[in-house]
């Protein structure tokens, strides 16, 4: 029979082993979120991502076309800076490009077009619904910003509205998506996972990453960054750390 002494003993280096694994834990993950540098610009075509990805490392307007290639640059903030990625919209290359750089996204920027998002809101949803919903960008607590961009446009739509807009029709689409989990294609199931809690509809706060709306324009008739740059200037410096 174990003794007092024996069981006290172990007591301690089972807490000791405990306290060890659970630094380890700790370390590697703090290892791994430093080691993820990159920032995806995402969202369909024509959204102005490109021409965001312009300001952000050049500062100046730029002429842009719908593109199937990733644009990357580096963003500099303190010693190390972080990847910026402009991944194409395009539905043929989207999804594979986005795949290629996920592992490594610190922080993701869906960026929409304010104007187009009742007639698009569907492709919208569902772009989104897709990365919100990603095993990897959930595993690494990615950070999230969604930009509601061509705020300078008169038809464009707050942030308030499209954020209403965004929550229904995803709220619609988890009612087919969530059926394709435990469907025949293996793939999808391991890959990503229900969005939201199950007995109440959808926003974004129930989502396990958080998730920032703003206002954005990415158009102005001087080389300065607006206002609204600035704030995601802001972000990517808060989240560099």
């Amino acid at each position: 029979m174990m003794s007092q002494n024996d069981k006290t003993l172990q007591l301690i280096i089972s807490t000791i082993v405990f306290l060890v694994a659970t630094c380890i834990l700790i370390w590697i993950r703090f290892f791994r979120q430093q080691s993820r540098r990159c920032v995806l610009l995402t969202g369909l075509s024509d959204s102005g991502k490109t021409l965001i990805f312009a300001r952000l490392l050049h500062s100046h307007f730029v002429h842009t076309h719908t593109s199937i290639k990733e644009n990357i640059g580096e963003y500099a903030i303190g010693k190390t800076p972080l990847k910026i990625v402009d991944v194409p919209g395009h539905e043929r290359v989207r999804s594979q490009l986005f795949d290629k750089y996920k592992n490594d996204a610190r922080g993701i920027v869906f960026i929409l077009d304010s104007v187009t998002i009742q007639k698009e809101i569907r492709d919208v949803a569902e772009y989104l619904y897709n990365i919100l919903s990603d095993s990897v960008i959930l595993r690494n607590h990615a950070h999230f910003l969604i930009l509601c961009n061509k705020q300078d446009q008169a038809l464009a739509k707050g942030c308030h509205v499209i954020k209403t807009l965004l929550e229904k029709e995803i709220n619609l689409l988890r009612k087919t998506k969530s059926s394709q989990l435990q469907s025949v294609d293996p793939s999808h199931s391991s890959t990503n996972v229900f969005l939201g809690k199950k007995e109440k509809d959808f926003d974004f706060s129930q989502s396990s990453i958080d998730v920032e709306i703003v206002e954005c324009c990415a158009i102005d008739e001087s080389n300065d960054k607006p206002a609204n740059i600035n704030y995601l200037c802001q972000w990517l410096t808060e989240i560099s750390y």
